[in-house]
């Protein structure tokens, strides 16, 4: 505890794991133990030795890892996957990784098993690298020795007493339990901090859930947040970080199709803004977001599209064929193309991948199409909840974000009820039977503090792209298709 302004302020030390910290308002409790526990797979070993990497390389803290299962050789071979040199770090007297073999015949007996050759062992590596933080994996295995209840539970006290009299920050892992967080049902009350990890299958679709349930003397994140292991580690999406008090911006910038602007009195889209577009399939939905992306990338701005329904080389080869060129953007590092079935990762772990990835190549432009195949992996409500985190993330982050959403019948409302009332401007683009004609229509449904137009425009499109066509009246009405003076695809 640190005394200010006469309030005694509990002294943190952070993970560096993206997201955890922000969970935790700056990292666990420092100088006492945080209790990390799961079942088999979820991640525990790995969050332990992140956050014992990260203390040695970016916040000069050295370690020491102490395994009561993993060997040495094992614990290298797992982390020079993410990038740590073990070897260099041993040499450099930054961390030191001890293999304990615990049996009965290594624990000292005085009238009872006790860990006084624990502590010896523990406290001289500390000593030795002058260590800040430690690492205890797992802890079941070190008390398998106990068969008497009250012994355990007094040695397991006595051990995180001399944690927090050693002043090291620690994190020790431990085993699910059938009716409790641990496989004691101890470990959990004599903790400061009890961080629990889930890997759940829900319709064949696994997703990983971290949950903090208890941290003495300081607020923190109640809720079960998505977290992702990838080559680069853990990382956890803070979903209550997401709050309504982002900037905006009064840049107008381009759509990039021919006379769209010109629908829009500020001849363009506001910078941050959020776009929907909204119809039935065959409508140019596609197409109106590539010629988005293609805009935003000639510009010199990065772009990532997420595609749920063509490969980047099909995208490529079918905008291609209209004028559009996207491999130039992708191959200066302007655009990415992320294709995927939806179905491939459950909806946190979608929003928790497009973040990361948003996270990391810093976009100016995200577009996602379409929406509406996210359908597929839960219910509008579920989907719902996902796309506001999404697009409250985007607008804390200025990016500029059009969605495309498949509307299969003329009635369809998925649109209108899991996303519309969210976005700040909504095309809709519909098809136009008449005469034996099939033509295509545009229009404005919405644009937040935008004039625009309230005319349907009639659009074609040829091998040079998208042409908005003029509005035309006939004695009937409006003309369209071959009705007009002059047919469309003859229009320059």
């Amino acid at each position: 505890m640190q005394l200010k302004d006469d309030k005694y302020i509990l002294l943190k030390t952070p993970t560096g794991i993206t997201g955890l910290d922000d969970l935790t308002q700056g990292g666990i409790p420092k100088g006492r133990p945080t209790l990390v526990c799961g079942s088999a797979g979820c991640g525990k070993t790995l969050l332990a030795m992140q956050f014992l990497m990260n203390g040695i390389t970016k916040y000069n803290e050295n370690g020491v890892f102490m395994s009561f299962e993993e060997s040495s050789d094992d614990l290298r071979t797992n982390v020079s996957s993410l990038g740590f040199d073990i070897e260099k770090l041993k040499e450099e007297r930054k961390l030191v990784i001890e293999h304990v073999r615990v049996e009965r015949s290594q624990l000292e007996q005085t009238g009872e098993y006790d860990l006084d050759g624990l502590f010896i062992r523990l406290g001289h590596a500390i000593d030795k690298i002058q260590a800040k933080r430690i690492v205890l994996d797992t802890i079941e295995t070190l008390f398998s020795c106990f068969s008497n209840e009250a012994v355990l539970r007094s040695e397991l006290r006595r051990l995180f007493n001399w944690i927090k009299s050693k002043g090291v920050t620690a994190v020790i892992t431990a085993e699910k339990g059938m009716d409790s967080l641990t496989r004691q049902g101890l470990e959990e009350y004599v903790s400061d901090c009890v961080i629990i990890l889930d890997n759940r299958v829900i319709d064949q679709v696994s997703t990983r859930r971290l949950r903090i349930v208890k941290y003495r003397g300081s607020t923190h994140g109640t809720n079960e947040y998505p977290f992702l292991i990838d080559e680069e580690g853990l990382s956890v999406l803070p979903i209550t970080s997401l709050k309504l008090d982002n900037l905006v911006s009064s840049e107008i910038i381009s759509t990039g199709v021919p006379g769209l602007n010109d629908m829009f009195l500020s001849g363009g889209l506001y910078r941050g803004s959020n776009i929907l577009i909204s119809g039935s399939a065959g409508t140019s939905k596609t197409t109106i977001a590539s010629y988005f992306a293609h805009e935003q990338c000639k510009n010199g701005e990065k772009a990532i599209y997420f595609a749920f329904e063509e490969s980047p080389q099909q995208l490529i080869r079918n905008m291609r064929s209209i004028g559009i060129d996207l491999e130039p953007h992708i191959k200066k590092g302007l655009l990415q193309i992320h294709s995927y079935r939806p179905t491939l990762n459950g909806l946190e772990l979608h929003l928790l991948t497009l973040s990361k990835l948003i996270r990391d190549f810093k976009p100016k432009t995200v577009i996602i199409d379409p929406i509406s195949n996210l359908i597929s992996i839960g219910n509008p409500n579920e989907v719902n909840s996902m796309l506001v985190r999404l697009i409250d993330l985007l607008k804390l982050n200025n990016i500029t974000a059009l969605f495309t959403s498949l509307n299969p019948y003329a009635n369809s409302d998925f649109a209108e009820d899991s996303i519309s009332s969210l976005v700040d401007t909504w095309l809709a683009v519909r098809d136009v039977e008449r005469a034996g004609e099939r033509n295509r229509g545009l229009f404005i449904i919405k644009a937040r503090g935008l004039a625009h137009s309230n005319k349907v425009r009639e659009f074609i499109i040829t091998s040079s792209g998208i042409k908005i066509l003029d509005i035309e009246k006939g004695p009937d009405g409006i003309l369209i298709g071959s009705e007009r003076s002059v047919e469309p695809n003859k229009i320059d």
